[in-house]
């Protein structure tokens, strides 16, 4: 019995000291109104000494931090502070990106500015005082980027690149003084703030010593679960640690997007937009939902869910490279509207006859880039590439990290062990010289030009460009006279955690390419393999599409999507504005959602004209609902073709439509409900689903099969999301 005892006080012992031992991490990332990021922000825990700075992408990292529940304080003059409150738990790195508003005069006398976000109010009886001063090492030498910071309110700033500290504005009385940075050990001075003085505090901070212990980590993921935007991961097997689901942070970027509002077809008849062919939201949203949280809004363009997929339309007839399909119903998720559906394929080339390649690749092999889903996966996916190269196909390789370097001049794509070596070869180290890359690919792409072929860079990258001699205008420049000269650009996008998503297209855009992200080893053959012929071979050059609306029978309209592709109606003759690239055998497929002429919905717009009056013509009066145009370069032209195509006012039910309509319906319903969009109404993930089963055809590659089980699971982690928020 005593030695039952004893060993039950053993368990509780171990039980409170492992408790006592258990810790987490947070991380994220702090940006400005306008989506830049914000460096040298204090974060902070409120009522502890944890707290540090965000470094010049604006990311930070918290360590080590007993699990528990904590409000996190984001500080920095000239910005409202921000609060947010976060759980963490052992072993998890817990995520949380914010916004912070700026302390403009226009918003001095506002008590609060957004959720999370607070400015406390002035009290007349409540007098300040600041705080200035220098933190140094033991040597001397000035501390950068730390935080000092008030431990009683929560109150902090950073220094600046001499080691010097400014705080403005603190209550008067008596505080603990805390100055925290990564590498040393924090200090902590008591002193007092007084009424209209400025109170001196130097910091001199000791070094710690940090042993690492190397290790191998041989597991596989299990759960990952989502809470109000905090994102951690847990690893299989039996004690191994939880990790983080990037490695130091995640500095990813994407452009803001908004949705396309209706417009009423007699105050705006004509829509006119640039195609797009690239398909990098489709993968990175599923890298995302597998992951097993929810993208951000911002992440999702729904004209690049629905282009990922091949649709049944059928190849060009004659001397035209295109072939435009069009077709009308009743939209899926509003039984009042009217959806219309517009095609285009693209012709089909016979690869053993396209013309010669002369290509370039052009690869990151920067420190960011030493990770399993980034330079390992490219080396494979470029081996496929390479595997089904013609002898008259020429292959050159670049890389850039600190500095570029030529690692193979231009071969024969018959000595395809000479290029397979001299992958293998690579290995991910240094910063990112994104310029000097380019401009030595350019120069072997010059060199070897083939007036008759494919002339062609490939970069793989995770996206950054941080480092180098060409600022982004510059770069962007570089490519747009290159494409100019017949050498275009591709851009496939690798990893997870630094995707610099808005660069990289418009990289894309501004030579003539596509850009395609690259999850997995099954996407790389998709991108590179079976759709080789879309990727590297451009059979039309700015392609513009221009919508005329049939107001007689069209009230208003809204394009679903390509929210970043919308021209000015004038652009649409104008042969010098640029548009996007269509490859052999690519479809594109944009959506409308209609509000037929008949219907007494309300429509924001504006009033009726006072020194003008509309009349239809007689056209106005058939049953045409609208009519298409779409303009078109040869790849080495540069007058547009122009071709159009009308669509009847059929409003057949939705179940009468193609598999075309109702697959790309379906798509398009995923993307709204992933944005939270207000047009979508009441339509559900099991309504998705179940019009995505009706339209998945035969589906010999299994892409629309994959399809419904992402929309499966984006359900699954929806309903945890709000089952979580009910709790709150």
């Amino acid at each position: 019995m005593k030695r039952a005892i004893m060993a039950l006080l053993a368990v509780i012992l171990v039980c409170t000291l492992t408790a006592k031992d258990k810790t987490g991490s947070l991380m994220g990332r702090v940006k400005d109104e306008n989506g830049e990021p914000v460096t040298n922000v204090s974060v902070s825990l409120k009522g502890t000494s944890f707290a540090t700075q965000t470094n010049d992408q604006g990311a930070y990292l918290l360590e080590n931090i007993p699990v528990g529940t904590y409000e996190v304080i984001y500080q920095k003059n000239n910005f409202l502070t921000a609060t947010h409150e976060v759980s963490i738990s052992n072993n998890y790195y817990s995520q949380h990106n914010i916004k912070l508003y700026s302390d403009s005069p226009s918003r001095a006398d506002k008590r609060s500015w957004g959720p999370d976000y607070y400015r406390p109010a002035p009290n007349a009886d409540t007098k300040y005082g600041s705080l200035e001063g220098n933190v140094i090492d033991q040597d001397g030498n000035p501390i950068s980027h730390a935080s000092v910071f008030l431990r009683e309110i929560s109150l902090g700033t950073a220094t600046d690149e001499k080691g010097h500290y400014l705080l403005k504005n603190i209550p008067v009385g008596p505080y603990d003084f805390i100055c925290q940075t990564l590498g040393y050990r924090p200090a902590t001075i008591r002193d007092t703030i007084f009424a209209d003085q400025t109170t001196t505090i130097d910091f001199t901070v000791q070094k710690t010593t940090i042993n690492v212990q190397p290790m191998e980590v041989r597991t596989k993921i299990e759960r990952l679960s989502t809470v109000d935007g905090i994102v951690a991961m847990q690893a299989g097997g039996a004690n191994t640690p939880r990790f983080a689901m990037y490695d130091d942070f995640n500095t990813e970027d994407y452009s803001g997007l908004t949705f396309n509002d209706y417009k009423y077809a007699t105050a705006t008849p004509l829509s006119t937009f640039s195609i797009d062919v690239d398909t990098a939201t489709y993968s990175n949203i599923r890298r995302i939902l597998d992951e097993g949280h929810m993208p951000q809004s911002d992440y999702v363009r729904i004209e690049e869910l629905i282009n990922y997929f091949t649709y049944d339309y059928p190849q060009p007839k004659g001397d035209d490279p295109l072939e435009i399909v069009v077709e009308s119903g009743v939209c899926p998720w509003n039984e009042k509207h009217l959806l219309a559906h517009i095609g285009l394929q693209a012709k089909k080339i016979d690869m053993e006859r396209a013309p010669a390649s002369n290509l370039v690749f052009l690869l990151d092999v920067s420190g960011s880039m030493n990770r399993p889903d980034k330079l390992p996966l490219v080396i494979k996916s470029m081996r496929m590439l390479v595997d089904n190269m013609r002898p008259e196909d020429r292959i050159g390789i670049v890389v850039y990290a600190g500095a570029a370097g030529e690692v193979l001049p231009s071969t024969s794509g018959n000595d395809k062990n000479k290029i397979l070596d001299a992958l293998e070869s690579l290995s991910a180290g240094g910063s990112t010289a994104g310029g000097a890359g380019i401009k030595l690919a350019y120069k072997i792409a010059k060199d070897n030009y083939n007036p008759k072929g494919n002339n062609r860079i490939i970069l793989c990258t995770d996206g950054d460009f941080n480092v180098g001699e060409s600022s982004d205008a510059a770069m962007q420049n570089l490519i747009e006279e290159k494409r100019k000269e017949g050498i275009f650009l591709t851009v496939l996008g690798f990893g997870t955690g630094n995707i610099k998503d808005n660069k990289m297209e418009i990289l894309a855009d501004k030579g003539n390419g596509n850009y395609a992200y690259i999850d997995d080893i099954l996407e790389a053959k998709k991108v590179l393999v079976k759709e080789m012929g879309g990727t590297l071979y451009t059979i039309a050059k700015d392609v513009k599409i221009q919508v005329e609306f049939n107001p007689a029978r069209v009230r208003a309209y809204r394009l679903i999507g390509y929210e970043n592709r919308l021209l000015n109606d004038e652009d649409f003759k104008d042969d010098t504005k640029d548009a996007g690239e269509m490859g052999s055998g690519h479809t594109v497929t944009a959506l409308y959602e209609i509000i037929p002429a008949d219907s007494d919905e309300e429509v924001p717009g504006v009033d009726p004209l006072k020194y003008q009056e509309k009349r239809l013509s007689d056209d106005a009066h058939s049953n045409e609902l609208l009519t298409v145009k779409f303009r078109y370069k040869k790849p080495d032209g540069d007058t547009s073709i122009e071709l159009q195509e009308v669509l009847k006012d059929k409003r057949s039910k939705v179940g009468k439509t193609s598999e075309n309509y109702r697959f790309s319906a379906a798509v398009a319903a995923f993307g709204m409900l992933l944005r939270g969009s207000e047009f979508i109404g009441n339509y559900t993930w099991k309504d998705v689903i179940e019009l995505a089963k009706s339209a998945k055809g035969t589906d010999d590659e299994g892409y629309r099969a994959e399809f419904i089980r992402l929309a499966e699971k984006a359900e699954l982690i929806d309903n945890d999301r709000k089952r979580m928020e009910e709790k709150k």
